[in-house]
């Protein structure tokens, strides 16, 4: 059975995230939804994507209820968003000399991280990069192409997961 991710009919920015007997509200890419995914274009990609793997701060939480393989965020972890960089849209370690985003932030967003399969077999230059599903801010501020789910709504999502589950994005439900 795979999530969906549909926006709401009235901000583009929030969803809901329906897997099983759930339907959680969500956050998206401050651009809504695309089918055509950019770099840089803050839109949260329309696709089916398997979900690769769970990150979390080992500092913050343990380990996360899941069938998903996981792994702790390293201080140094970054992950690459320079398109024209060999290591585009792959985990890297920091400080590294291209653009990167640093996976060990300061605030929460990034304390639970669900990696999915978007722009990655084969990576595509520009098609975007480090998409994810992660903790929402408390304000619910939209992200930068992200689904983003309260902290233990992405928990209980994460305890139901199965091996064979993918994250369907539509721009309608």
């Amino acid at each position: 059975m795979d999530i969906l991710v549909s926006p709401i009919a009235t901000d583009a920015t929030r969803g809901t995230l329906r897997f099983k007997n759930f339907a959680f509200p969500c956050v998206l890419g401050r651009s809504g939804i695309k089918t055509d995914k950019h770099e840089g274009d803050g839109a949260t990609p329309v696709g089916r994507f398997a979900l690769k793997r769970v990150l979390y701060r080992g500092d913050k939480l343990m380990p996360p209820a899941t069938r998903l393989l996981i792994q702790p965020i390293a201080r140094d972890d970054g992950w690459c968003d320079a398109p024209e960089d060999a290591n585009y849209n792959r985990p890297v370690k920091l400080p590294y000399p291209a653009s990167a985003e640093n996976m060990w932030r300061e605030d929460a967003l990034y304390d639970l991280v669900v990696v999915l399969g978007h722009n990655d077999d084969p990576v595509i230059p520009y098609a975007g990069s480090a998409i994810f599903m992660h903790v929402a801010a408390p304000d619910l501020t939209p992200t930068a192409g992200c689904i983003a789910l309260a902290r233990e709504d992405l928990l209980s999502v994460l305890r139901a997961l199965t091996g064979a589950t993918f994250v369907d994005i539509r721009t309608v439900y």
